[in-house]
C-alpha cells in the first residue's frame, strides 16, 4: 500500500524563515478513497519562533485581517503550542514511512519546513525527490477536485485532509496506478 502525506502550514510570513502559526498534517493512500489517517495537527510557539530569528511580514499579518475571524482566531490562538524542538521531533516522527510527501504548491510548506529544521540544527527527515506539488497535479484534471468539497479553509489540519481526498479524485481521474 502506498503511503502519502499531505503537509500545510499557516504562517505570518510567505518567506522560508517565515513564522509557523499552525501545521496540519494527515497520511493517506492516493489509490484509493479511504479516508486520510495519522493526523497531526501543532501549534509552534509564536514568541520562541520570534526569538529565534523567524519572520513575520505586514502584508501577511494584513491579509490574515481580511480572513473569516474565527478561522483567524484558531490560527493564532496560542494554546497548546508547542516549542520548535518539540515540532521538529513530532514531524519527524510522523514522517516515518511516508514514501511520497504533497504540498500545495512548490517553494512553501517545505521550503519554511526545511529552513526550521536547517536553523534548528536537525536533519531533514525526507529527501527532496519525495515532495510533489498538488497544484500541479490538479491543473490535469479537468477542474480543480477541492473546489467542490473544501470547507475551513486556512485551518491547517482541514486544508492538509482536503488536499489528500482531492488527491484521491485526481488520481482517479486521471487513470493513476502509482
Amino acid at each position: 500500500m502506498a503511503t502519502h502525506g499531505t503537509i500545510d502550514l499557516e504562517t505570518i510570513d510567505t518567506s522560508p524563515s517565515a513564522t509557523v502559526l499552525s501545521l496540519g498534517a494527515v497520511k493517506f493512500n492516493p489509490l484509493d478513497n479511504s479516508e486520510p489517517h495519522s493526523e497531526l495537527y501543532l501549534k509552534i510557539s509564536i514568541d520562541e519562533q520570534d526569538a529565534l530569528g523567524r519572520t513575520a511580514s505586514d502584508s501577511t499579518i494584513e491579509w490574515w485581517g481580511k480572513q473569516d475571524p474565527k478561522i483567524m482566531e484558531e490560527a493564532f490562538d496560542q494554546t497548546g503550542a508547542v516549542s520548535v524542538d518539540e515540532a521538529l521531533r513530532q514531524i519527524s516522527k510522523w514522517v516515518v514511512g511516508v514514501d511520497t510527501l504533497w504540498g500545495q504548491g512548490y517553494g512553501f510548506d517545505y521550503t519554511i519546513l526545511e529552513d526550521m529544521f536547517r536553523r534548528g540544527g536537525k536533519p531533514i527527515p525526507w529527501n527532496f525527490w519525495i515532495i510533489r506539488d498538488s497544484r500541479t497535479l490538479f491543473g490535469c484534471c479537468e477542474k480543480d477536485p477541492r473546489k467542490s468539497m473544501q470547507t475551513d479553509l486556512h485551518n491547517a489540519l482541514a486544508d492538509a485532509y482536503f488536499q489528500s481526498k482531492a488527491i484521491q479524485i485526481a488520481y482517479k481521474e486521471l487513470g493513476l496506478k502509482r
